[in-house]
């Protein structure tokens, strides 16, 4: 859900909509709903399948094939720290591919362990 102090914060700056990133325990329900509400206000939003879970592995499935179907971006955080940068010609391009490669065990292993559920 889209608390107000962030509807608010969201609303009186001048850069609307927003790209935003959405991570999160409970897929089906607070993520799912967050999503909704800032998808309804037309930010282009972003779920990072590594960095949501549920209680209930198949709720994720569900929760993830919905929020794909409202226009939500599902994608892998790696995904989208690549997307962000867009070229690799920007000044933080080595440091953020070092940052992948130093962080790729564990995202490895939260890709493999969320994708299960």
């Amino acid at each position: 859900m889209l608390v107000p102090e962030l509807r608010y914060t969201l609303a009186e700056r001048s850069q609307m909509p927003y790209q935003i990133a959405i991570v999160g325990i409970e897929t089906h329900i607070c993520v799912t709903q967050t999503a909704l509400d800032l998808l309804s206000e037309g930010h282009r939003v972003y779920v990072l399948t590594d960095g949501v879970s549920s209680c209930n592995g198949g709720e994720r499935g569900v929760a993830l094939s919905r929020l794909r179907e409202e226009g939500a971006i599902v994608t892998s955080s790696e995904s989208f720290l690549y997307e962000c940068m867009g070229d690799a010609s920007i000044p933080e391009f080595k440091a953020i591919a070092g940052l992948v490669k130093e962080t790729k065990e564990s995202t490895r292993d939260a890709v493999q362990t969320l994708c299960k559920m």
